[in-house]
């Protein structure tokens, strides 16, 4: 597979529409498994990732797991692939029963070179509406890498900042990743597959999903204030969380508590997701 810059700047602004029914089932085992029961019919915030899912014949996937790039994602010729971060915006939240529409769009495709090498950032908006309404606007960035350089030094690692308001230690272990892949059909296998995620993509283990890392983030805004209600969420991955040693989701409010201070941190105290969260 290989595409030149020039050739994936074709896919701009492409465009594909996607309908699901808001079903109650996603919700329950979404619950079971971050260990919160649920009430009522309303979608909490970034659980719409249950929802306008990738079917792609077991023909069309690719060797990590995710659907051949070519279709609607361009043929992006690097191998690895990853969720760095997306900024959201909530209008008014899906309910159980609804019939949902979801424009996704090709926003911008930017290639660039860094100390680890060529690396292709894609943006894709998403705008998710029920029967005209826009319930919800999500621009999401996915970074696209090369194969691991035998010797190359790993990036620099921050620690992650002190002071924090809240927090709660999570163990994602390999069966919540399986439940998160489940739930949201993600087939790619850095986050089941142990010999293809250290001998072909060479990490040291299976990695924790970022959308479920940003996803625990908005659930501890949710434990910490539940009255609240969320009109905005931005986060950005930093470094790769992996399975089998507990992390921790901390949050500081400001003064005021229209805002929420963010991020994640892997047992070694390392910062690997930052997040700002805009309450009501």
């Amino acid at each position: 597979m290989s595409a030149s810059p020039e050739k994936l700047d074709d896919w701009l602004n492409k465009e594909v529409v996607t309908e699901d029914v808001i079903t109650a089932f996603p919700l329950t085992a979404m619950g079971a498994t971050l260990n919160r029961e649920e009430s009522g019919d309303e979608v909490p915030p970034l659980w719409h990732w249950l929802y306008f899912l990738p079917i792609a014949p077991l023909s069309e996937v690719g060797p990590d797991g995710h659907p051949r790039r070519g279709d609607f994602l361009p043929p992006v010729p690097l191998p690895r692939r990853m969720w760095a971060g997306g900024r959201l915006t909530f209008h008014a939240p899906l309910k159980v029963g609804e019939h949902a529409k979801r424009t996704s769009t090709i926003a911008n495709i930017e290639d660039k070179t860094g100390r680890s090498g060529r690396l292709v950032f894609v943006t894709v908006q998403h705008a998710i509406e029920v029967g005209g309404e826009l319930k919800l606007e999500e621009e999401h960035d996915i970074v696209y890498r090369g194969a691991p350089q035998e010797g190359a030094r790993p990036p620099q690692a921050a620690l992650a900042p002190e002071g924090e308001t809240w927090s709660r230690t999570v163990d994602a272990d390999a069966v919540m990743l399986f439940r998160y892949s489940a739930l949201t059909f993600n087939g790619h296998r850095i986050h089941y597959d142990y010999p293809y995620v250290t001998e072909v993509e060479g990490y040291p283990g299976l990695i924790v999903h970022g959308p479920l890392i940003a996803t625990l983030l908005v659930d501890l805004v949710r434990r910490e204030q539940p009255d609240a209600t969320l009109e905005s969420f931005a986060f950005t991955a930093l470094r790769p969380t992996f399975a089998g040693q507990p992390f921790t989701v901390c949050g500081k409010p400001s003064a005021d508590g229209r805002t929420v201070d963010l991020w994640a941190k892997d047992h070694e105290g390392y910062l690997t997701m930052r997040a700002t969260a805009a309450l009501a």
